[in-house]
């Protein structure tokens, strides 16, 4: 698969080794196809075709895992990549389960209950990635959970209004109440009460940033490269909709191919000559 130059982790697997760029673009490969299981099939698809679709994900981690000969492409290319890297298998489990959350529209009540979602479909990710880029600190475990957790807040602000139509809302109800705004509210756009809710939520997501750069340490922060980029660019959203007062309501909160490039560049230059990244204004 050729990653998009439309995607935020583009400009992260290009400072990657040829063998290392090849395994990651695998690995997403493969997550992105279980994700799309449910997307896909979400237009008038029943809970009993989301299971059957996530079944025969699962059947193919046997197969990557095991013995047998995948039968997608995506198993196909996984498969080697697991043997190489010595990759476990529980996040890609994980993945999945996380998946499944979503072949239904549910609520999260709580923060607490959103994080276990987090962590299915985000931070189980990059626990996988940190096999491929390598580490020696076991540390780095808790680097990849904080900054997937990072990632996957900041997609859930930046994606209100399109989740909104498939009938889901990931944003705690806990918050919803705390500043006095309902789904309707969400669903009409902007107002005083929606800014100040997604003010709170993007603070939230740059406490995980914080979180995944406390953890970082220094002995592995070279091969975690790739990861603090996609920190970058990640954190370039959030700032995109600050600025835009978290008007996430009348398009859909990008970072352009020339700064997500400068971005980039920016971040390797920094972890290169200091060993870590410091923020890119």
């Amino acid at each position: 698969m050729d990653v998009s130059r439309d995607t935020n982790f583009y400009y992260s697997f290009l400072v990657l080794p040829a063998a290392k760029r090849r395994a990651i673009v695998a690995v997403w490969d493969f997550c992105r196809a279980v994700d799309d299981a449910v997307d896909r099939a979400e237009a008038g698809a029943g809970a009993e075709t989301h299971a059957r679709e996530l079944d025969r994900w699962r059947s193919e981690l046997d197969r990557c895992f095991g013995a047998s000969r995948p039968e997608t492409a995506q198993g196909q290319r996984l498969k080697p990549v697991v043997a190489r890297f010595h990759l476990p298998r529980t996040p890609f489990d994980d993945l999945v389960d996380g998946v499944a959350m979503d072949a239904t529209p549910r609520r999260y009540e709580t923060f607490e209950d959103l994080y276990g979602y987090c962590l299915r479909v985000a931070s189980s990710v990059g626990l996988t990635c940190i096999e491929i880029f390598g580490y020696r600190n076991p540390g780095t475990r808790d680097y990849a959970v904080a900054l997937g957790v990072a990632l996957q807040l900041t997609n859930i602000v930046r994606d209100i209004p399109a989740d909104l139509a498939r009938g889901r809302l990931y944003l705690p109800q806990e918050d919803l109440r705390r500043f006095g705004v309902t789904e309707r509210d969400l669903a009409g756009g902007r107002s005083e009460q929606v800014a100040a809710l997604l003010d709170f939520e993007c603070r939230r997501a740059r406490s995980f940033h914080a979180k995944a750069k406390a953890a970082l340490p220094a002995e592995d922060a070279r091969r975690l490269v790739a990861a603090e980029i996609m920190s970058g660019i990640y954190l370039a959203i959030l700032e995109r909709i600050e600025r835009r007062g978290h008007d996430v309501f009348r398009d859909v909160v990008r970072v352009p191919r020339p700064r997500r490039a400068l971005i980039a560049a920016t971040v390797w230059a920094q972890v290169m000559l200091r060993g870590t990244a410091a923020p890119v204004s």
